[in-house]
């Protein structure tokens, strides 16, 4: 056969059979998602998950996470340990087989586990096939086991170290970088959050969390202890901190209809957006599913009933919809099931029917006898939902407003915008530019072959304090609804945004570099996770980075983004500079914008993604909301110090 004919043919020989985890190591976004910075924290949960399901089987209470120095990763619990004797049909140690074999655990076997978390059930053995090194040691029946690993492969058999009085399983990991090419560092805040959610889903079990990258000032290593007493109730006041209530107590309950243990807590405030939270075995189910509908239906419905027996309704001259319900609602539902199925590979929605009637039941249970027993709150709710069935109403006209197009406008497109002449959306981009002079410079000097220009007058609505119809109403947010071509509702869900005809699939903010700057910015983000979060999770959101510096000497000129690049640049050109020092985007002229921030070639972009949504939603509650010493603590901790010589 000629090499040709041996390229195209396919026989057995094209079968690969990959031995032990090679397969995982070949396509590990199949297994954990991606393997950027998301993929890399996706590690540290499928190890803590495996302590958490031993928790949940009621054999422990406490887990130790540490981010060491060299960025790996030590997981300790006070579980059983991991069984170290001898597996008959492989023949290894049960240690080894869990660690070297997907789909080999306890999880299986419906005695040693209720129910289990973790995403995939892909579990350890996936860590440490991405793992440049892996060590287990394991203090079971008063002896210590230990094993070592690299990139998934076994580097000698389960060996005795030790005796012990403690038992459970310290696993410790090390990511490997040539799977995780993109960073291998590890985020405190991103892994303090999830443990954070752990702790309140699972109430009774203290997890830790110590960084040993960063040490106090007294030289000891700073550890936070997520601990939760109530549970969800806990929960809703972290989350909704920084909201006012409007009723008295968080409403929630703990019961087991039937075979499946369902957690609900839920409160009512003086916003005017619906936040429900939905988990399934510790997971976060963004995209909703049974048990969200079941909750849904269990609201909807006894509220409707106390509503129109209360007498409240009769003034009302429109029907009231199930989405008047939720306004304002901060809810957490969290269902433990033996065999979930989900919709999709990512397991954000759940697909299991016999769980909206328990959850349905369970809800309107709990609300029937709040409101029974607390006749002020309840007419309290009632008043709220009849003020969103109003305000819906008028954001309804307002909304049309929207999406009409008029006589004046034309194509219905601001007039303001200065549009590309690219017709293929996804080769177009828009700039949502801070200011008309900057605009101006913008105009001047973008491409306008498939860069379309925004100016923004001003500072935007603060979304987060409005009422709906005042946000369709408003001037700088119709032209952005207008120039991005979205309109709200498509025929699943009436309030989800439409993106069919998403004129740019890049949308880039681009403000000055100064507190001002900042502070638009944080307005349109605010803007967009609260109306347009679906432009969000499609990638679609940019904030543009221009530069602080211009460093010049002679014809020689660079750009710096920060003091350290400026000083190293006045350097390398042998000093006395001039560094002219960029306030705002206008100081720019139209050449230096775009060969700094709008040249494809040369610009630096950061995408905006929700890697948490519970954790954004509260951080922009708390920047965009009405108490300060929240938002002072945050700008505090995460602000810059500049050290300023008078």
């Amino acid at each position: 056969m000629s090499e040709e004919n041996k390229k195209g043919s396919y026989s057995a020989d094209s079968i690969q059979a990959l031995e032990g985890m090679e397969h995982v190591r070949m396509r590990p976004s199949m297994y954990i998602g991606d393997t950027g910075v998301r993929g890399l924290h996706h590690l540290v949960y499928e190890v803590v998950d495996n302590s958490i399901d031993e928790a949940l089987a009621g054999h422990c209470d406490t887990i130790h996470v540490a981010i060491n120095e060299d960025n790996s990763i030590t997981v300790e619990d006070n579980g059983r340990g991991i069984p170290v004797d001898i597996h008959k049909k492989e023949g290894i140690s049960a240690l080894e087989v869990v660690m070297t074999k997907i789909g080999a655990g306890g999880k299986f076997d419906k005695d040693s586990y209720k129910v289990s978390g973790g995403l995939h059930g892909v579990g350890v053995s996936c860590v440490n096939a991405l793992s440049d090194h892996l060590r287990a040691t394991v203090h079971r029946d008063g002896k210590v086991y230990e094993q070592e690993y690299e990139r998934g492969k076994s580097l000698y058999p389960v060996k005795q170290i030790g005796t012990t009085e403690k038992r459970g399983t310290i696993v410790t990991f090390k990511p490997d970088a040539t799977i995780f090419t993109q960073t291998l560092e590890y985020s405190y805040d991103t892994l303090a959050a999830r443990l954070r959610e752990l702790s309140f889903l699972n109430k009774g079990i203290t997890i830790t969390l110590t960084d040993k990258r960063h040490l106090a000032d007294d030289g000891s290593q700073p550890v936070e202890t997520f601990h939760s007493k109530e549970g969800l109730k806990e929960f809703i006041k972290f989350l909704d901190g920084n909201r006012e209530p409007i009723i008295s107590h968080v409403i929630s309950m703990e019961n087991e209809k039937g075979e499946i243990p369902v957690e609900v807590a839920l409160i009512y405030n003086t916003s005017y957006t619906e936040n429900i939270f939905s988990y399934v075995n510790n997971i976060n189910t963004h995209e909703g599913g049974t048990h969200l509908q079941g909750f849904r239906m269990g609201l909807t419905r006894t509220l409707k009933k106390y509503a129109d027996a209360s007498g409240l309704l009769e003034k009302l001259k429109f029907e009231i919809a199930g989405d008047d319900f939720r306004e304002g609602l901060t809810a957490i539902i969290s269902v433990k099931i033996q065999e979930p199925q989900f919709e999709g590979q990512t397991k954000t929605k759940l697909g299991n029917r016999e769980v909206v009637s328990p959850v349905s039941q369970a809800v309107a249970e709990m609300l029937e006898n709040y409101l029974e027993e607390n006749p002020n709150d309840a007419k309290t709710i009632v008043q709220k939902v009849i003020l969103a069935a109003q305000a819906r109403h008028a954001a309804k006209k307002a909304r049309e407003m929207v999406q009409r197009k008029t006589v004046m406008g034309g194509g219905g497109l601001p007039g303001k915008l200065s549009d590309c002449s690219e017709q293929d959306p996804e080769k177009c981009e828009i700039y949502l530019v801070e200011g008309d002079s900057a605009g101006g410079t913008a105009k001047q000097g973008r491409n306008r072959y498939f860069q379309a220009i925004l100016p923004l007058r001003g500072k935007i609505l603060n979304v987060e304090k409005a009422m709906q119809h005042k946000v369709f109403e408003n001037e700088e947010i119709r032209n952005i609804f207008t120039a991005l071509g979205v309109t709200v509702g498509t025929e699943e869900d009436s309030k989800a945004l439409n993106l069919s005809k998403l004129r740019y699939h890049k949308v880039i903010i681009m403000c000055d570099a100064d507190v001002d700057g900042s502070h638009i910015s944080t307005l349109i983000l605010t803007f967009f996770f609260r109306y347009m979060k679906e432009l969000i999770e499609g990638g679609h959101v940019y904030i543009a980075a221009p530069p602080l510096y211009q460093v010049k000497k002679g014809n020689k000129k660079q750009y710096a983004w920060n003091d350290d690049q400026r000083d190293r640049i006045s350097l390398e050109m042998g000093g006395s500079t001039s560094i002219q020092r960029y306030k705002g985007l206008g100081e720019m002229n139209a050449e230096q914008l775009w060969e700094t921030t709008m040249n494809p070639d040369f610009r630096t972009f950061r995408q905006v993604t929700i890697d948490n949504l519970g954790e954004a939603d509260r951080v922009f509650s708390m920047l965009m909301g009405d108490e300060v010493p929240p938002r002072r603590e945050f700008i505090e901790k995460n602000a810059a110090y500049a050290k300023i010589d008078v």
